[in-house]
């Protein structure tokens, strides 16, 4: 390779010569990119359409060996790092500008082992991988509602989805980890091997290290679901939000109803003269038997007089990624997001009013449903603090053309300050953009000084840092990046 010019965590510039490159690229069986390999400028690609940044080297990464490699080689070289998995996060932390990215997205290998009820995954794996996978045995896990997303960063923040209320988050269920280090080294953390890094990989982000795979907990699904949708008229979003709110304060915990504030897509069991409307859609899902559900999702069709319902019997791996075409990769995102413990009239008509002055057609106000068997845990049992939640809004601008990146950025920002008084002011870290650093502590909550802890005994030099990060106890900058975790 030719020489490479690098960005330090110092923010110095800095050269890798090439016989540094060559060695390191031999340690790397998936093979090392610079911005002059054909393959660069599609790899370097995110979810997000509004990230746009060349790293300086993307390390394809199918071992955990050339994991350890990419780490000892940015530590010994105090190059910025990142972590690829989905690539799915809306903060693009996937790359460093002028940095190293250390790509796992080669490694979605999954091994189910059907008795135990367990699932091994690979850190490239996407959720649609392990939704496949499990579904094969008649199993799942709690995860997110779109199929491309990464496993490994869905998890590390949080990881909630439609089966959060009857099973708990993604982190409820993961078993062990194996990591890569800051020195290089290799651990697998669980609740009796590495407890206290396992604790703060539930939740802490990619704070603490490379997961290079996951063990997680399968639980009996399906083989199908009560599950689908029910769309309101715009006109009715006061009367049925307040129905919805009232009920889903006592609903089972099999039975999980988000509420969605948008234009009507296209769907086929809508007037065509809805389409492209404001209307108000209620996805759900009954995570038990199909008639069961059936009766326990009735009131949802009760609300007022819908537009269309689409309800019935659904496999479960279908209506994971039956929201994928409203979420396909390379359109431009910006998100805000607010945690709730309740959801009064006025926050509702806050979100109603903004959902009126939508600022284009793929732009959306949702609220997930969470408690249940989520806010059973307490908030100390992981690194995620934010068990409170009941209801999670996020404020999801999505547009094509880079000139309307000030109009819909303002809108959200709107939305997001104006409701803010009703909310925690807790946030869920995968929801986090690139400028919300200033959200991280108060999103731990409680927690942030143990993890502050954890963070200057696992990661002193914070190598890992383009992550919604949490700086060692005492401060990064007094410590060096090559100092191996103890």
């Amino acid at each position: 390779m030719h020489s490479v010019t690098y960005l330090t965590l110092d923010k110095d510039v800095r050269q890798a010569r090439p016989a540094e490159l060559d060695a390191f690229a031999a340690q790397v069986s998936g093979g090392v990119l610079s911005a002059a390999d054909a393959d660069y400028d599609t790899a370097r690609k995110v979810w997000n359409g509004t990230v746009d940044r060349r790293p300086a080297l993307i390390a394809r990464c199918l071992t955990d060996a050339d994991v350890q490699a990419a780490a000892r080689f940015a530590a010994a070289q105090r190059m910025l790092l990142s972590v690829r998995g989905g690539g799915h996060h809306i903060a693009g932390n996937a790359v460093a500008e002028g940095g190293l990215i250390i790509d796992l997205s080669g490694m979605r290998s999954i091994r189910i082992d059907a008795m135990k009820r367990t699932a091994h995954v690979a850190a490239g794996a996407l959720l649609g991988d392990l939704d496949r996978e499990a579904r094969a045995h008649g199993l799942a896990t709690p995860l997110g509602i779109n199929s491309t997303t990464g496993v490994a960063g869905l998890t590390l923040g949080g990881g909630f989805g439609w089966l959060t209320r009857r099973h708990g988050m993604s982190i409820d269920n993961l078993l062990s980890a194996t990591v890569v280090m800051a020195d290089g080294s290799l651990r697998t953390a669980s609740a009796d091997s590495e407890p206290e890094l396992f604790w703060a990989l539930r939740g802490g982000g990619g704070n603490f290290g490379v997961v290079t795979s996951f063990e997680f907990r399968l639980h009996p699904v399906g083989p199908e679901l009560y599950a689908g949708l029910v769309v309101y008229p715009f006109a009715q979003a006061r009367q049925v939000l307040r129905a919805w709110r009232d009920f889903t304060a006592g609903a089972p915990d099999e039975l999980t109803v988000w509420t969605v504030l948008r234009k009507a897509p296209p769907l086929p069991f809508l007037p065509a003269e809805v389409h492209g409307t404001e209307v108000v859609i209620f996805p759900l899902v009954y995570s038990g038997g199909v008639e069961e559900g059936e009766r326990a999702a009735a009131p949802v069709t009760q609300f007022g007089d819908p537009l269309g319902v689409a309800l019935g019997p659904t496999p479960y791996a279908g209506f994971q990624s039956a929201f994928d075409p409203l979420l396909a990769p390379g359109a431009r995102n910006y998100w805000k997001s607010n945690n709730f413990s309740a959801l009064g009239d006025a926050a509702l008509d806050l979100m109603i009013e903004a959902a009126g002055r939508l600022p284009g057609p793929e732009c959306e106000i949702f609220i997930a449903q969470l408690g249940g068997a989520m806010e059973r845990a307490a908030p100390s049992a992981t690194a995620f603090v934010g068990r409170d939640a009941r209801y999670i809004m996020n404020v999801h601008g999505r547009w094509s053309d880079a000139r309307d990146d000030a109009a819909v950025r303002a809108w959200a920002r709107q939305v997001f300050q104006d409701v803010a008084p009703h909310a925690t002011g807790s946030g869920y870290v995968n929801f986090l953009t690139e400028d919300e650093a200033g959200r991280v502590e108060a999103s731990y909550g409680m927690n942030y000084p143990r993890l502050q802890q954890l963070k200057r005994r696992f990661d002193p030099g914070n190598l890992f840092r383009m992550n919604l990060n949490i700086e060692p106890a005492g401060g990064a900058s007094a410590l060096s990046a090559g100092t191996p975790a103890s």
